[in-house]
């Protein structure tokens, strides 16, 4: 791994650097108190009548961190898995009748599932990207058993996609097709503020043994971009105030942000150390148990949405992935954001606009990989 190091070296601004581990261990300490706080803060919230609002699912399959929900539409000749992402709770992906990415999908026709991260328990601190892998793969094999051996299609948003394009690169014969929302791939330096600075907020020895508590993942992500966390928020809720169901979208997702959830350590690090600060996903040098993966080895048909107005997942982080994978095998979809969404990292989910224009492509393009036979 001496030419990885090297290399990585070589990518890494000298701007990159971090406070101390003592350091980051207190601030961790003081912010898993701040989670509790923030959830006591949701709950007040929520009864002014802002409580998820989910549709009625089974749990069909489970391990020590996870479960795997079904939504009903058995049959349907379209199985599709949520990936969540492993930052807060999945439900905005159904976070109310009119702003549910599940419910469109299920009017659509589709079987839809989705595999939840189950977190926050004191055991998660040894669960990294090996074992989320691990996790996707059971889900996978339980929704192609149950469908007579048709493979599902793979869905994920920020994390939750980069998860499921690990996984379909890892195992890209157990998939038909994976759709990513605003989903990062890869990770060079002086692409996205972001990035830079997320990476200089953190240790390159982040200890892994310990809970990483989610108000501190959120304190670090709007200081990386205040922009996309603090000043389009507040702009969203000016010019949402005289639209009533923007205002309650708006809301609705506030309220969800305050849902915190603590990752697991080592997936913190693996993230941040692996995918963020040394880009080994698009250097072809990540490896998953025992198998290096990259854009090489991801041939499963692929669209990707990329919101033009989101600081987390631009652009620079999708396109340069996408065009090292295998050739006819990728579609690239632009979104440029709406009102009304609160955070624009989340309007492909619960926007309106992103309902009425990006979704029917997502079930066009889900239809043409099965009527050509794609990963079938």
């Amino acid at each position: 791994m001496d030419w990885l190091q090297q290399r990585a070296g070589q990518r890494r601004d000298p701007a990159e650097s971090a406070p101390p581990n003592a350091a980051l261990d207190i601030v961790r300490s003081s912010y898993g108190t701040v989670d509790v706080l923030r959830r006591a803060q949701g709950n007040v919230v929520a009864a002014f009548g802002l409580n998820p609002s989910e549709c009625a699912y089974e749990v069909i399959a489970s391990g020590p961190y996870w479960r795997l929900r079904d939504y009903g539409n058995p049959g349907q000749s379209h199985s599709l898995l949520i990936v969540a992402a492993p930052i807060k709770r999945p439900y905005i992906w159904d976070l109310s009748p009119s702003a549910s990415a599940i419910r469109y999908c299920l009017k659509e026709g589709l079987h839809m599932h989705l595999l939840e991260w189950l977190f926050d328990f004191p055991s998660i601190g040894n669960n990294g990207l090996d074992e989320c892998v691990l996790a996707i793969s059971d889900c996978v094999g339980k929704i192609t058993v149950n469908e007579y051996g048709t493979k599902p299609f793979l869905i994920g948003h920020s994390l939750g996609g980069t998860l499921a394009a690990i996984y379909s690169a890892w195992a890209p014969s157990t998939v038909r097709g994976l759709v990513l929302l605003g989903a990062p791939l890869c990770f060079e330096p002086k692409q996205s503020r972001f990035r830079d600075v997320l990476v200089s907020l953190v240790p390159p020895t982040l200890p892994a043994a310990e809970p990483f508590p989610g108000s501190l993942l959120s304190q670090m992500s709007a200081l990386a971009s205040p922009r996309t966390f603090i000043w389009s928020r507040l702009m969203d809720a000016a010019l949402s105030f005289t639209d009533y169901q923007a205002m309650e979208i708006h809301a609705r997702v506030e309220r969800w942000a305050l849902d915190e959830v603590a990752l697991p350590g080592k997936l913190v690090h693996d993230i941040i150390q692996w995918l963020y600060r040394e880009d080994r996903f698009f250097l072809g040098a990540l490896t998953i148990r025992g198998t290096p993966i990259g854009p090489s080895t991801l041939s499963a048909p692929t669209l990707a949405i990329v919101n033009t107005a989101d600081e987390v997942a631009p652009l620079a982080s999708v396109k340069p992935f996408t065009d090292a994978m295998p050739a006819n095998s990728t579609r690239l979809i632009d979104y440029p954001g709406e009102v009304g969404v609160c955070l624009q990292h989340l309007g492909i989910l619960v926007g309106r606009m992103a309902r009425t224009k990006i979704w029917p492509n997502i079930i066009a393009w889900l239809n043409l990989q099965t009527c050509t036979g794609n990963g079938a």
